[in-house]
């Protein structure tokens, strides 16, 4: 035993020296939650473009007609989250059972050949290891191993930049280098679509920013684009 002590200890104390010397990298893990922009930047290249030609899926010219039925579904679900609002706080649980639930039932994304994962553990690190960001996704709709979307859902009282980062780490966790990841961030009341692409240099853009406190309803607008993501991920077959 005393042995065995001493030799543990020496592996210990010669690792030790050369993690002190830099020969021997430790990583450094972060919580996704914990990540920023400018992180993301740095340590993954990240680069948001203002590109229209990059996100054309989200733009009103290319959505799907909504039905009629739809629509009467949508203004109850509206109707729903400002009751909800009311009787603050509104958590994430919430918002995936009274808005985010519904709106990938209607766009299909319970159906087959698509399937949802919920707290879902990913891991991502940098080129060289020195980073590690973990953490879990909220909701995970995912097509065969190609990654449909991230949903980040927050309270309803988190801005929608609150876990722009944080989705991001997630969607840059995808191991396909060669097919677009979406993602969307929802408080139940605001909504907006992400879309990434990894490649040797990944760029990201953004959606604008729908809201339900608008005139008329932008969930419309926002099933339409699910919609339309579906279609994205069918033609990928």
């Amino acid at each position: 035993m005393d042995f065995k002590i001493k030799v543990l200890g020496f592996i210990y104390s010669h690792v030790l020296t050369k993690v002190k010397k830099g020969d021997i990298k430790m990583s450094q893990t972060i919580r996704a939650s914990d990540i920023s922009l400018h992180d993301l930047k740095v340590k993954f290249g990240l680069q948001r473009t203002f590109d229209s030609q990059f996100f054309p899926e989200w733009q009103p010219a290319k959505l799907p007609e909504m039905i009629e039925v739809d629509k009467r579904f949508l203004d109850r679900a509206k109707e729903a989250y400002f009751n909800l609002i009311e009787y603050p706080p509104l958590l994430e649980d919430t918002v995936k059972m009274a808005v985010l639930a519904p709106l990938l039932n209607l766009a299909g994304f319970y159906l087959y050949p698509f399937h949802t994962k919920s707290e879902y553990s990913v891991k991502v690190s940098t080129i060289d290891g020195e980073i590690v960001v973990e953490g879990k996704i909220d909701v995970l709709v995912l097509k065969e191993q190609f990654w449909v979307m991230v949903i980040e859902s927050k309270r309803a009282s988190f801005s929608i930049e609150a876990g722009l980062a944080q989705i991001l780490a997630y969607m840059l966790a995808n191991k396909n280098q060669d097919k677009p990841c979406f993602g969307m961030i929802t408080t139940g009341g605001s909504f907006v679509f992400i879309k990434l692409l990894k490649g040797e240099s990944p760029q990201y853009a953004l959606s604008r920013v729908f809201e339900l406190n608008n005139p008329g309803n932008d969930l419309y607008t926002v099933l339409g684009i699910l919609k339309q993501l579906e279609q994205v991920a069918l033609n990928e077959s």
